[in-house]
């Protein structure tokens, strides 16, 4: 089995969130390789972080339920996936 590269798009609350801690509280739930910032509109910005994961059966879905969960989060969708 190889491993999984894995895209997800985390929206905040609020333009009011500090992504800085977002950021820091992102990197503490999952093992994220990268994470970059894209503004939406209206003082929003979104988080995207590539996360590189071993391939097994439920790996994406806790990734994405972890990120879910935590505190400054509206939604956590994972946008893009492929095999490494």
């Amino acid at each position: 089995m190889g491993n999984v590269a894995i895209i997800v798009k985390i929206m905040p609350e609020s333009p009011d969130v500090d992504r800085e801690a977002l950021k820091a509280a992102v990197k503490a739930a999952v093992p994220v390789d990268d994470i970059r910032e894209e503004p939406i509109g209206f003082g929003l910005v979104a988080l995207k972080a590539a996360i590189v994961v071993p391939d097994k059966a439920g790996a994406p879905d806790e990734i994405e339920a972890a990120l879910q969960n935590l505190e400054g989060v509206a939604s956590a969708e994972i946008i893009e996936s492929t095999l490494v």
